[in-house]
């Protein structure tokens, strides 16, 4: 039997290792948003592995933009609809 590649998500789980010590020295009120940007990570892990990639990093910063993409563009549907309704008035 040939040896097989590491997955993704074992990619992932080293890298989340690797910054542990960062994330101990930021300030308790920023931990938890440091650890929603691995939860973004672990979110688009299936997309990510089709890259075959031995370096974590770029998928995963592609996976944290993806998903702040997306926040940033449903605050301004509903800003956009607050501003429609105000209209209305």
């Amino acid at each position: 039997m040939g040896r097989t590649n590491p997955t993704y998500r074992m990619h992932v789980r080293r890298l989340e290792r690797e910054w542990q010590p960062y994330r101990r020295a930021l300030r308790a009120r920023d931990q938890p948003h440091f650890d929603r940007l691995f939860e973004h990570v672990d979110a688009h892990a299936d997309a990510a592995s089709y890259l075959n990639t031995t370096d974590p990093v770029l998928p995963a910063l592609i996976a944290i933009a993806l998903e702040q993409e997306k926040r940033i563009a449903t605050l301004e549907d509903a800003r956009e609809r607050g501003a429609d309704s105000s209209d209305d008035g």
